[in-house]
Parts: C-alpha cells; structure tokens; sequence
C-alpha cells in the first residue's frame, strides 16, 4: 500500500513539476502557441529557441528535486506532520535542489536560459507542490477524523505523564490513534473516568483481547518493568514508544543522540543568543515597520470607533515589564469602560485562571467594541508601535505587570529573559483557554528551543488563530 501511494505522489509531482518547468519558458518564447494547441491541436510550441538546450536544465532540475525530496519525506504520508511543516519541508527541499542549477545558470552565465524563466518557474514550483499537498493532507486528516485506518493505542501508566499523552491524542485527532485504555498497577489512586484495563502484568491479555497496535509506555523511571513490557510487546510484534518524563523536568530542549552504540537523550539550553538575536531584531524592525504603514488606515478606524462609542482615550497605556525585568509604557486599543481598574478588586472572586493574572469571560467592564476587538486581538495591534521601538518583539512571553512578576516562582522569572512578544506559542495552542502553568511551560520550552523558522510558523499560525475568532476573551 505505501509503495502505492509514494507511486501516484511521484505522479502528481512529475505532471505538476513539468507544466510548472516548461510552461513558463513556452509562455516567454512562444505565448499564443497554448491556444493554437487547445483550439486546433497543433504543436508549434515545441518550434522554441534553444529547446533541446533547456531540456536538458529542466531534466537535471527534475531529477534533483525527486532525489531530495526523498530524504526529506515528501512522499510520505506522515500523519503528525502539519500544514505548515509540511510546506516548508517543500520550500527547504526546492531550495538545496535548486541550488545547483541556479549556480549553473548564474555563474556559468548559461545565456540561453532567461533568468526570468528561472524564477518563474521556482515560483510556481513551489506553489504547486504546496498547494497539492495541503490538498492531500486535508483530505487524509478529514478521513483519519472520521476513523479510517485508525491505530488501537494501549497507554502503560495512568498517571500525570499518561493522562497528557492521552489528552494529547484526543485533541489530534488527525493522528489516527485511538486509546482503549490504560494500564496501571495502582488503581485505587486512578480518577474513575479513565478506563483502566488492568495492571501491567494484564498486558499480553489486554493487548490481545482489545487488538492494541501500538503500546505507550509512560513510566520510564521503572526500567525493569519497562524493559519486561517491551519484551512482551515486541514477541507480540506491537509497536512501543516510550514517552519521557518530561514534564516533570520543566520544557528544557531535548536532541535524540548517540554515545557510541548506546542511544541517549541530550537536555540543553539553547536561548537566545549572538546572531540569532541580531536576526531577531532586524526580522521586527522590518515587518514592524511595513505593518504599521499597510495597517494605519485599519488603526485609525479602530480608534475612531471607540472614541464613538465610549468617552476615554483610544489608547490603553499601562507599565509592564519586558526583558531582565526593564519597565517600559505598554500600548493596546482600551477595550474596557473608564474607571475599569478600580473594579477589579469587587470582581476578583469571579477570576477564571489559576495564576497571579485575571481574566473572566463575561467581564461586565468590556465595551461593546471592546468585545469584538479582543475576540479578533484587534486591540493588540499598537503593540506593533513597542516592536518597533525595542521594547518587544513580534514573537516572545505575553509582557506581564509587575504585580504579576511579584507573584512568580523562581523558575518562572526565566521567561522575562528575552523581549516579550505580540505573540507567543501558548497563544496558538489555546489561548486563553489555558492555564496559567501552561502557558509558563509554553513560555519556557520557546525560550529554550528558539529559531527563525518557529517564529514564522507561530506568526502564520497566529494569523489562522486571530481569524477564527477562538479562545480569546
């Protein structure tokens, strides 16, 4: 069946990366040759300059672009992977196997071969196969939803690692896993919702009797309990993966290793530091800069619809603080009534969130306009203003008060280690619909696992989010 499936994707890609290579070049030498073809079938598009001399380019271009996409996973249906993953796994691959005959075209000075061509025919490259597999991954993801080809899942351990790998699983339901139950050899210290199938010693039994296909084991600790049950799953020719006990250790990074033959897993800190940070910067200045000029006509709109419908400012300004600590003016649209710091304490008993911040979803102090600013983070787009000027950046920790840096935990202060953000990681996995802790974790595992390409998926996927109107209240 695989060997099937990675046959039509070569399919698809050869179609689409032929028309996208020759169509172009046939459109800049020869450009009514399409509609002779299409209303009397002739085939003066293939009379063009120097055919045979491009051919060749193009069959080179093609071979390269199959042979790297191979290794990067591009005909494979992985199921975990995302839309934009996937995307720019593409990209990255056009780019190593375009490298070369850019080289050839540009430095050997191939003058038959019109640099226009060239970037006319990356650029629709890279769309199509792109487009295609969004395509393809939309339609696999509606299926696995809908349960086709989904895989039993047997969890090893109920506990606080287990019960978030099962939560996990039931949030992506694209992955095609299924839990049946769990595995525990304490019971009695179980919440009865979760089906517990039995204690550990059960698992050839339970595997068996539910047809499991793939073990979770999620009680790494108990090696020589682990090392039995991954010795009874493999004679039983089952899958096993083992989940580290992460989240007990805090969101440190985390690379798969070797010493020797002996196969390790590596915590470091990576952070932020040197050129990533001059990246970072410059990266802000510039779509900050261009934000701002293509989004001040929105901007004016929005504060002349909240000076109609509320007296106040327009801008909200309050202190936060940003990197080390450093207190700096915090600018949004004002959302909220005048007076509505006064109130707080009178509505403290109805706060949402298990932290030192407050938030409630009805809050009785939010305009009308306000409501519909914060529901799409409208009200956040003068933070555009504080990007620009140094004081955040577009990806970071959410700026916190300085009331609620009093209140943090020692290992909570790390998030203030780098400029807080317009947006953070936790803001595209929930929202407000979060709690407190996570989002701390969230914070921490950014922090630690920082690079370019993460903040451009948290900016487009931030993008999705704030369209969709969910989470934020």
């Amino acid at each position: 069946m695989k060997a099937k499936i990675t046959i039509i994707y070569l399919i698809i890609d050869l179609v689409l990366i032929a028309g996208c290579l020759f169509l172009p070049y046939v459109l800049r030498y020869n450009p009514g040759a399409i509609g002779r073809f299409l209303t009397t079938g002739s085939l003066t598009f293939l009379w063009l300059p120097s055919l045979d001399q491009y051919s060749v380019i193009y069959l080179f271009w093609a071979i390269l672009i199959f042979l790297i996409f191979f290794p990067f996973g591009l005909y494979e249906t992985r199921r975990e992977i995302s839309y934009l993953d996937e995307a720019i796994l593409v990209l990255k691959a056009l780019f190593f196997s375009s490298l070369p005959i850019a080289g050839a075209v540009f430095f050997l000075q191939v003058k038959i071969f019109s640099r226009l061509v060239f970037f006319q025919n990356l650029g629709g490259l890279a769309l199509s196969l792109i487009l295609w597999r969004i395509l393809k991954r939309y339609l696999v993801r509606h299926r696995v939803a809908r349960g086709f080809n989904n895989r039993h899942v047997l969890i090893v351990g109920a506990g606080k690692v287990g019960r978030a790998v099962a939560q996990e699983i039931a949030r992506e339901r694209f992955l095609g896993l299924e839990v049946v139950g769990f595995l525990d050899d304490h019971p009695e210290q179980i919440p009865p919702e979760l089906r517990v199938l039995g204690g550990t010693g059960d698992l050839m039994v339970v595997v068996r009797r539910e047809f499991v296909d793939e073990v979770l084991i999620s009680i790494p600790s108990e090696r020589d309990l682990v090392a039995r049950l991954i010795d009874q799953a493999r004679r039983m020719g089952k899958s096993i993966r083992v989940v580290p006990d992460l989240l007990s250790m805090g969101m440190e990074g985390i690379k798969a290793g070797y010493l020797g033959r002996i196969p390790l897993l590596e915590y470091y800190g990576k952070g932020l530091h040197g050129a990533d940070l001059l990246l970072k910067r410059g990266f802000d200045i510039v779509i900050s800069f261009f934000a701002l000029l293509l989004l001040s006509p929105l901007l004016a709109a929005i504060a002349i619809a909240i000076k109609l419908t509320s007296p106040g400012p327009a801008i909200y300004v309050s202190r936060r603080n940003g990197k080390k600590g450093q207190l700096f003016n915090f600018y949004k649209f004002r959302t909220m009534v005048p007076g509505a710091e006064g109130m707080l304490e009178s509505l403290r008993h109805l706060d949402e969130t298990d932290g030192p911040i407050f938030k409630i979803r009805n809050d009785p102090r939010v305009t009308r306009v306000g409501k519909f600013l914060r529901r799409y983070s409208l009200d956040e787009l003068p933070q555009l203003w504080n990007v620009l000027r140094g004081d955040m950046s577009l990806v970071g920790p959410r700026p916190p008060t300085p009331n609620e840096v009093e209140q943090y935990a020692d290992w909570q202060l790390k998030r203030l280690e780098i400029r807080p953000g317009l947006t953070c990681l936790w803001q595209v996995k929930g929202r407000s619909n979060l709690s407190f802790r996570e989002w701390m974790k969230f914070d921490l595992f950014y922090i630690e696992n920082w690079s370019f390409w993460l903040d451009i998926k948290i900016i487009l996927r931030t993008i999705l989010v704030v369209f969709k109107g969910q989470g934020a209240y």
